[in-house]
């Protein structure tokens, strides 16, 4: 059973997202919350697996509780799936430096939504490709390679070529289908890109890439 916390200020949509997640057999909505500094409270309290969070709330807002919850304000780090509209599309840069393992548009089909929670809750990221490419890729020239980034870079010239394909919001089988190599040997670059850079998932492989100005 995957236990979700839903934090949305929005009653009708918490309370929607609430009844669509409660119906399926392996997901269990443990709290609901209206504001960031509630949803730190209520994961430290109820330990949940995923928490659903919306970004633009009233006093702490999404961004970040996000941080808190993924970093050291809880015993266990949360996982995050953070939930958007085109309207505020340029926080999501922020919320997946925050550490969000990914995040959705509000309008995503219900089975999206409970998709992504399954995903998350397993450790994955969720980065969709055609949502990469339309915030991230909207907002690359704001985002300049910072000093924080470590200088040096690890990877195979082949590893790199993955890597910005990742950036450029391909999926494993778009990046097989490019560099014409089995869907096999992209997840195997993808970890071996992930291990070596000291990243969770593909959502920091993204920031990174932004970050280190891989990607124009």
């Amino acid at each position: 059973m995957i236990r979700v916390l839903v934090c949305d200020d929005q009653a009708l949509i918490r309370t929607g997202f609430a009844t669509i997640i409660d119906a399926q057999p392996d997901l269990e909505v443990v709290g609901e919350c209206d504001d960031g500094v509630d949803a730190v409270e209520q994961a430290r309290r109820l330990n949940p697996d995923v928490v659903v969070m919306d970004v633009r709330m009233p006093g702490m807002d999404g961004i970040e509780a996000t941080r808190r919850l993924a970093g050291a304000e809880v015993a266990q780090p949360v996982k995050v799936l953070v939930v958007t509209t085109f309207n505020i599309d340029e926080y999501v840069y922020r919320a997946l430096r925050a550490g969000a393992s990914g995040f959705l548009l509000k309008d995503a089909p219900p089975a999206h939504l409970l998709q992504g929670i399954r995903t998350v809750a397993a450790g994955a990221a969720l980065l969709a490709p055609e949502v990469t490419r339309q915030l991230i890729g909207r907002y690359a020239q704001r985002i300049r390679p910072a000093d924080d980034v470590p200088g040096d870079m690890p990877l195979t010239a082949r590893e790199l070529e993955v890597l910005r394909l990742i950036a450029n919001g391909l999926s494993n089988s778009e990046i097989a289908d490019t560099l014409v190599i089995s869907h096999e040997t992209v997840k195997t670059y993808v970890s071996r890109i992930l291990a070596k850079l000291g990243l969770r998932d593909r959502v920091q492989a993204v920031v990174y890439a932004y970050r280190r100005g891989l990607v124009t």
